[in-house]
């Protein structure tokens, strides 16, 4: 049974979610299709660059990404407090970025003369606005529809182009949401369309590791601590080596799972991490099951289910076993 949105989110509980869209014309739609010998790898790139779009406009970061053949992951941080800073102008700036907005909207941005009553209308119209622009929904509506109108444009057909809703996981710690980063950002080496982080193209850690080369930030990318790029408000509390640590690891545990040396290796940096070495195996190359709609400890997962006014947690146990350390 489809469960309500707000039942799913909870920025009270956390800013952090995990966000899944799939296609339902299956893989041809971004990758290739064998029938038609047809590639549409090329929408990966469309993709890929809007979720950087959006992440300027809206008070959203990603954390991680990754687009695949049929499917996009997103890890994303909702910024709650930054869109209730921004002033009545900013966020009008920030709409009009990707809608037109209203008449009024738009004749107070050209700096036209409004009287009161107007003065006040524009004022809720960019409450509303605010409200959307640290919305999740929002978010992936505003990437979603854009990517279906141009590849329905391509294939000169009207329809669905992605499942009629996105899933969504929250992640209540940070044990959590850095397994699920790994998770996404692995997604082509667990698929066997790459073999290492440098041609895992379409993700969060191939695009933070061709601009960490230049020593430049990637905007729209949540950054990870101590890195050298200036003035940087918000950042992961892990750093770049660590997490490419952690992730080559795990490529290594795949392609060997019972090498002694590769467990030993990867088990300093698990411990760190704080993870159940055990189970990590299970979470990296298959988070999206081993969890339901939340993850997190025991303490994270009850106060969530409290919360969103839950009979039962699903996954309980799960979640427990892994993130209980």
């Amino acid at each position: 049974m489809a469960q309500s949105r707000k039942s799913l989110i909870s920025l009270d509980d956390t800013p952090y979610y995990h966000c899944i869209s799939r296609c339902v014309r299956r893989s041809y739609l971004c990758g290739y299709d064998s029938k038609s010998d047809v590639s549409y790898e090329h929408r990966k790139s469309w993709v890929e660059k809007r979720l950087l779009f959006l992440a300027k406009i809206f008070a959203i970061d990603i954390c991680a990404y990754a687009v695949m053949s049929n499917h996009v992951h997103i890890v994303l941080r909702v910024d709650k407090k930054a869109a209730h800073a921004w002033s009545t102008d900013n966020v009008l700036v920030q709409w009009h970025k990707m809608h037109k907005g209203t008449l009024l909207t738009r004749k107070y941005l050209k700096g036209d003369s409004v009287n009161e009553s107007e003065l006040k209308t524009i004022k809720n119209t960019a409450e509303v606005y605010r409200k959307r622009l640290y919305d999740i929904s929002w978010f992936m509506r505003n990437l979603n529809e854009y990517i279906a109108r141009k590849a329905n444009e391509e294939d000169n057909c009207t329809g669905r182009f992605w499942e009629g809703r996105f899933r969504s996981q929250a992640l209540l710690t940070e044990k959590a949401l850095l397994s699920c980063m790994a998770y996404v950002d692995l997604n082509p080496v667990r698929a066997k369309m790459a073999t290492d982080l440098q041609n895992s193209f379409y993700t969060s850690i191939h695009k933070r590791l061709r601009y960490n080369a230049k020593n430049k930030y990637v905007k729209g990318l949540l950054a990870f601590k101590n890195a050298s790029f200036g003035n940087i408000n918000r950042t992961l509390n892990f750093t770049l080596p660590d997490y490419c640590a952690l992730l080559k690891c795990s490529i290594d545990i795949m392609h060997d799972a019972h090498s002694p040396f590769k467990t030993s290796k990867l088990s300093a940096i698990v411990k760190k991490l704080g993870v159940e070495q055990s189970k990590w195996p299970q979470i990296v190359t298959n988070f999206e099951n081993t969890f339901s709609f939340a993850a997190g400890d025991s303490e994270s997962m009850l106060l969530f289910k409290q919360n969103t006014k839950r009979k039962r947690m699903a996954k309980f146990k799960s979640a427990a076993s892994c993130f209980d350390c």
